[in-house]
């Protein structure tokens, strides 16, 4: 495979099999620079995974996981036929023309919303093709190559990933939250509908200004922090 290519102060590692999640985190635990971004191109998934080192308390830096929501949007968006929609859950979930595809998951070290993290890693799992053929008994769950996506090639998926993910980035680091919220707000699913996060349910109504969660029921407004889907250090 030709060598991956990623934007200046990037720096791609091919885990092998191993489970590039753990990996990034067990790099950023060992003191690894910001900007690696572990990878595992399977035939069937992609896995990948990138290790950022915040300069903000946890509750602010985890507007990483829309960022790299709104960057794999606009990646596969480039690269995909014009006809295909891609949505994003509040809790991390991908989907492409309504069923879901994949999932970004964010981890940091420490975990508390007041502290600035040592270090975070947000982690994609993206399907490339369905895990069984009897596609029509999980109807909500789909792969890229079902959609329609068949010329879409991992690796230029994930460096487009990469490199869209980088320019929001940018956009945060110059312009603040405000542009994030406007375009995450354009492709979040579920917008005005019934959720439940733990134990709470409510009308999703929409987020906070640190992407928290408001949902509407009996009870007034309840807000749930971002923080609060944080999957723990492998």
């Amino acid at each position: 495979m030709t060598p991956l290519s990623f934007p200046p102060l990037f720096t791609g590692e091919d885990t092998r099999g191993e489970d590039p999640l753990h990996f990034a985190c067990a790099r950023a635990q060992a003191g690894c620079d910001a900007g690696l971004v572990a990878y595992d191109l399977r035939a069937d998934v992609l896995h990948a995974a990138l290790v950022f080192a915040p300069e903000v308390p946890l509750r602010k830096a985890a507007i990483m996981l829309p960022i790299c929501g709104i960057g794999f949007q606009n990646a596969l968006g480039a690269l995909a036929p014009p006809e295909i929609a891609v949505h994003l859950d509040w809790t991390g979930g991908i989907r492409i023309n309504g069923g879901t595809a994949g999932l970004l998951k964010m981890v940091a070290s420490p975990a508390s919303p007041d502290q600035v993290p040592d270090w975070m890693v947000v982690g994609l799992e993206l399907a490339l093709w369905p895990a069984s053929a009897e596609t029509g008994n999980t109807p909500d769950v789909t792969a890229l190559i079902s959609e329609g996506c068949g010329d879409v090639e991992a690796p230029a998926l994930l460096e487009a990933w990469v490199r869209h993910t980088l320019v929001w980035i940018n956009r945060w680091s110059e312009d603040g939250p405000r542009a994030i919220h406007s375009e995450w707000s354009g492709l979040v699913h579920g917008l005005e509908k019934e959720a439940q996060v733990r134990d709470i349910a409510g009308v999703f109504k929409g987020v906070d200004e640190d992407f928290g969660m408001i949902l509407h029921n009996d009870d007034g407004n309840q807000i749930i922090p971002i923080t609060d889907i944080l999957t723990e250090v492998p």
